[in-house]
């Protein structure tokens, strides 16, 4: 009877503090979320926390709590008591557009959902106007994905979409303070690379500087989320998103709030910590069991941080974030200050200079200005690895740079406000020969030299990497490669198309006879960047 109480209670006191966060399926299911995702009733664990009920929330708990036991056919529960998600919208692949450009075009309806309504139960935060998912699994909008889609849509004419979109990310900064991960209510702990500054100045590029001032206020706001703390913290420590060098240089890391295994992967990240904790309980000898107990918790507690903190990176999951550069078990995202983060984060402060300025707020103005030359007058001294003659990651802990070669680190090239003496194409000599050197391969840029079976990492390439690297070698006068990179991606892309008559969520750029693969589910397509990407790609080359 005991058992039998408490999952009802449990969803009260969750249904009264929803107005502040909206509960995500580990705690409105409570051990029944544990049991259904340990016991893998779905290949996918994405599937159950997108399933919705098929009846009331408390009517499931209060019998589960009745008939929880060994005897349980739990898959047919589940099958009884939930929806599962909808497959994506059947698209002809037999028929095949000959061109991929117009097959995008094409394509953009079946990517589109309307706008939402909330479902008691479901994990969808649900948004106000139309967007564009990615595809496949991915049936939520995403933070950074939708940067690099609204290009497409751009190419496309599809304002309207775009500013649709601004304007639901706009709500959710409004709603929950900062953009999630994505919709769904298990990504509202963490976020992803912030894009909406560059989101904001797309459409301003359409609509005009208007634009910036309407989206100041959730400017500021997502500004703020990633700067939590900043004002408080000692030099040498940090706090969330926000790190403090020794020196006083404060700078940007990923983060999740939550150290608990990701609910969408929950077996796969409660079984890769249990195996670092088994482990690390080998290797050293206490004669407490309550001490060796807080160690072991401490260290999946890590894990768990880690690996979601890879998540809000985007890059999920490599070797760039691995103390081994080879394994898993070894991430310490927590400790990595990624190069791209801060180029971003110092160009929503330009951003935010700039819709002051419109807005006529010229403390304002001078705040964010000063913000933004302290970031980047610390890029070449924080991030420069004589190793690679070129920038890398900073590992606050060593002190070190990672000196990894990452396609991430291109970015840079995009953001250095005063180049080196001999000026910004001396600088764009230094990125070309960094890439010519561990990056450039058939297909387009590698995203790392490491092949882990990671998907970020070798043999895959990506296509926001590819745009982010066209177009910074763009701007540091090495048009003829960032030409060279666009057409070989290009170029790779339609060659799946031609053979399979699919945009994939990433591609295998060195091997070109081979899919992409690596990662915790199949390559899926659709896709939303890959799509987006292609088009201003085909805009870029094809530019006189």
């Amino acid at each position: 009877m005991k058992q039998l109480l408490i999952l009802p209670l449990l969803f009260l006191l969750i249904k009264n503090s929803a107005a502040q966060q909206p509960a995500a399926p580990d705690k409105i299911y409570g051990q029944l979320f544990v049991d259904v995702q340990l016991a893998k009733i779905f290949p996918d664990g994405k599937t159950f926390v997108d399933c919705t009920p098929k009846r009331k929330v408390r009517d499931i708990m209060y019998d589960y709590g009745l008939i929880k036991g060994p005897n349980l056919n739990l898959k047919k529960f589940v099958d009884d008591n939930f929806n599962t998600p909808p497959p994506p919208p059947a698209f002809n692949y037999i028929i095949k557009e000959p061109v991929a450009a117009n097959h995008i075009k094409n394509l953009w309806s079946n990517l589109q959902r309307d706008a939402d309504k909330a479902v008691e139960g479901s994990s969808l935060l649900p948004l106000p106007k139309p967007y564009i998912v990615p595809g496949g699994r991915f049936r939520e909008v995403y933070y950074w994905d939708s940067y690099f889609t609204m290009l497409g849509l751009k190419e496309s004419g599809q304002t309207a979409m775009i500013e649709n979109m601004v304007d639901n990310f706009a709500f959710l900064i409004d709603t929950y303070g900062h953009i999630p991960n994505g919709n769904r209510t298990y990504y509202l702990s963490r976020s992803q690379p912030p894009y909406f500054s560059l989101m904001v100045e797309l459409l301003a590029e359409i609509e005009g500087d208007k634009v910036y001032k309407t989206y100041l206020p959730q400017l500021e706001k997502e500004y703020n989320y990633w700067m939590e703390g900043a004002d408080k913290i000692k030099n040498g420590d940090a706090f969330k998103r926000v790190v403090k060098l020794d020196n006083g240089v404060v700078l940007n890391r990923y983060w999740d709030d939550y150290n608990a295994p990701r609910q969408e992967s929950y077996k796969e990240d409660f079984e890769l910590a249990e195996n670092v904790s088994q482990e690390l309980a080998m290797r050293i000898r206490m004669s407490s069991p309550e001490a060796l107990k807080k160690i072991l918790d401490e260290s999946k507690a890590a894990v768990y941080r880690n690996l979601r903190a890879g998540a809000s990176s985007g890059w999920d999951f490599s070797s760039r974030w691995f103390a081994d550069e080879k394994n898993i078990s070894s991430i310490q995202t927590v400790n990595i200050i990624p190069v791209d983060l801060n180029c971003l984060l110092y160009k929503l402060e330009l951003t935010l200079e700039k819709a002051c300025k419109i807005s006529k707020q010229e403390k304002k103005r001078k705040r964010f200005n000063t913000l933004a030359f302290n970031r980047e007058k610390s890029f070449r001294s924080v991030f420069y690895s004589k190793t690679l003659s070129f920038f890398s990651d900073y590992n606050f802990v060593t002190k070190k740079t990672t000196d990894i070669a990452c396609a991430s680190s291109v970015m840079i090239l995009s953001y250095l406000r005063e180049p080196n003496p001999e000026g910004i194409g001396s600088w764009g000599n230094s990125g070309a020969n960094f890439i010519k050197k561990y990056l450039l391969r058939d297909g387009g840029i590698v995203t790392t030299t490491n092949n882990t079976g990671q998907q970020w990492d070798a043999p895959n390439g990506w296509a926001p990497l590819q745009w982010i690297a066209v177009t910074s070698l763009n701007r540091c006068f090495q048009k003829q490669l960032a030409k060279d990179i666009a057409t070989r991606w290009l170029t790779l892309n339609d060659k799946v198309y031609a053979a399979t008559g699919k945009m994939m969520e990433k591609y295998n750029v060195e091997d070109l006879a081979k899919e992409a693969g690596g990662g915790e589910y199949p390559s899926q397509d659709g896709f939303g960047w890959t799509n987006g990407v292609y088009l201003a790609l085909k805009a870029f080359v094809t530019k006189k």
